[in-house]
């Protein structure tokens, strides 16, 4: 993968973090923010030296778990939605990690990890996709942008537009689009996802769940942005993955992850779908801090990319992130 060239505004923005991280800002923010969970989203990892698709890479991944082990209590995702209906007070510095979709490099990287500092976590799992019946879409789209001639919109710097023009549309006609773009560059779509988009097999799935360190979750069955599909078949996708997983592990699945998960990607009733399925608890993608009074079908994350250096994954984990953005929107309301 081609290395990005740091522009002057990145340089701006790292030079503003050593500062913030030099006057104690960060330390603050933890201090101020102890008594608010972060739940930490993760989704690809690789080895070093093979970063691609904004992979966690191995070294930095390490790095991350030890600033955790150090600041932090890592629990498990039940532990916090126990605490959340408690009405007591949450563990002070507590933090969940989860991972989203069921890519082999989970297991691959970040399990034996999470096994060495014995750190529990939750994977969130796409059934269709770990059954070998087709991959993902985003990564279809990732793959097509790596191949010789790919198609302009594809370009790094338009890529992400085109992911947001085609994410809510109705699945087969997303589908659809993927295809057009693959047959006018003159591309077959591989049957199977090639490395590194790869699933994880159930017997790899069993093995993290038996650890008693990975609980696995439901994704959906083939990750549609829900607020694109009806309701019938959004019920399908909760409850069809649910038994899928189940059936397999031999477990009760409790939690659910909205695929996508932004705001407008899934809709109020989708949340009373999820606890109707039977579910105890759902995260989303919206950035945030977990509260007293958040909705445990609802609850924010903070995403970690390959983008996350030290100082930007210590800048959100610590609350600095939290309270700056509460700051600007607080500027926002007064101007207007």
């Amino acid at each position: 993968m081609q290395e990005r060239v740091a522009t002057v505004e990145d340089l701006m923005k790292k030079a503003a973090l050593r500062l913030m991280n030099a006057l104690g800002v960060f330390t603050f923010a933890r201090v101020a923010s102890a008594r608010r969970p972060r739940i930490l989203m993760y989704h690809n990892f690789s080895r070093d030296g093979e970063v691609q698709n904004y992979d966690v890479p191995v070294s930095d991944l390490r790095r991350q778990l030890e600033y955790l082990k150090r600041h932090f209590r890592v629990l498990a995702f039940a532990d916090l939605i126990s605490q959340l209906g408690s009405g007591n007070s949450f563990q002070p510095n507590s933090v969940v990690l989860t991972i989203d979709d069921g890519r082999r490099n989970c297991y691959e990287y970040l399990y034996p990890l999470l096994q060495e500092f014995q750190m529990p976590a939750t994977l969130f799992v796409i059934s269709s996709f770990i059954d070998g019946v087709d991959w993902l879409w985003t990564d279809k789209v990732l793959w097509l942008s790596k191949q010789r001639g790919a198609a302009a919109e594809l370009a790094a710097g338009r890529i992400n537009d085109f992911f947001c023009r085609i994410n809510r549309l109705e699945p087969h006609l997303r589908d659809e689009s993927i295809l057009a773009i693959a047959i006018a560059m003159g591309v077959r779509i591989p049957t199977q996802p090639p490395p590194p988009y790869n699933a994880c097999s159930w017997a790899e799935i069993r093995e993290m769940s038996d650890s008693g360190l990975i609980e696995i979750g439901s994704h959906t069955v083939t990750h549609p942005i829900l607020s694109s599909v009806g309701d019938e078949e959004a019920w399908y996708e909760m409850t069809a993955s649910r038994h899928r997983i189940e059936q397999s592990l031999g477990k009760r699945v409790r939690f659910f992850c909205f695929p996508n998960g932004k705001a407008g990607d899934y809709k109020t009733r989708h949340l009373l779908q999820v606890k109707e399925a039977g579910y105890e608890a759902a995260v989303v993608s919206n950035f945030g801090l977990v509260q007293k009074m958040s909705n445990p079908y609802e609850l924010p994350r903070i995403g970690i990319s390959g983008e996350s250096d030290h100082l930007s994954f210590a800048k959100s984990l610590n609350g600095a992130e939290h309270y700056q953005s509460r700051i600007q929107k607080s500027l926002r309301w007064r101007s207007a």
